[in-house]
């Protein structure tokens, strides 16, 4: 199977392709350059793997909860390679994708980026031996109000740590085992979860494939601001 996949729901812009038993991907930390980057990057993989773009099976796409552009860019592109292919897309949660990259340890795992506004993107996972699994829904809000599942011991992955490490840590039940705040959603993490999916046919038809956002807003109005 011949799987693209494309994360921006960051500060980080990747695109990844997985062809049989190969694993291409390209990543860029580059902020506001998306929109600038994406397709190039999609080229330069298919060009890597000797792969014309009709001989794709199925795009993967980071579907939030994330920066609202960034977030609406990759389900755009997504849909766009789609519907010209007549190809299924197979959603996959950006939080999902972060959590992947924490280390199998034993402990669970609260995956978090910085929603800006005083607020995070949160999601608590599990490893399973095939993947991760959650643990409860996905959540948007102050950290200082984040209310985690029992567990054992956490790791701790993404941006949120990085700005509200402080918040974060007193709604853990001790230090967390594993803690790293410059991780953000990958694409090869995305075609990852995405794989098993896609071959068994549990992709979506393109206009299928929706952001998930967790919240309406995406700015506080003065008064707002003024209050906080």
């Amino acid at each position: 199977m011949n799987l693209l996949a494309i994360e921006t729901a960051t500060e980080s812009c990747s695109a990844a392709l997985l062809s049989d038993d190969r694993a291409f991907t390209h990543s860029e930390l580059a902020p506001r350059r998306h929109a600038e980057l994406l397709l190039p990057m999609c080229q330069s993989l298919l060009a890597q793997a000797g792969l014309r773009q009709r001989e794709l099976d199925a795009i993967a796409v980071g579907c939030g909860p994330g920066a609202f552009t960034g977030v609406r860019l990759a389900i755009a592109a997504a849909q766009g390679i789609a519907f010209a292919l007549d190809i299924p897309v197979v959603p996959v949660s950006s939080l999902a994708a972060l959590a992947m990259q924490a280390p199998e340890n034993g402990a669970a795992i609260l995956a978090v980026i910085d929603a800006r506004m005083g607020e995070v993107y949160a999601g608590a996972f599990r490893c399973t031996g095939d993947g991760i699994e959650p643990l409860g829904t996905e959540w948007v809000g102050p950290p200082d109000r984040l209310v985690l599942p029992s567990a054992d011991g956490w790791n701790i992955i993404g941006s949120g740590w990085a700005a509200y490490r402080g918040a974060l840590a007193e709604r853990l039940p001790a230090a967390p085992i594993w803690a790293d705040g410059a991780r953000y959603p990958q694409a090869i993490e995305v075609a990852r979860i995405a794989l098993p999916l896609a071959r068994a046919q549990r992709g979506v038809a393109p206009e299928a494939a929706l952001p998930v956002y967790l919240r309406d807003k995406v700015a506080l109005t003065l008064d707002e601001q003024r209050r906080r």
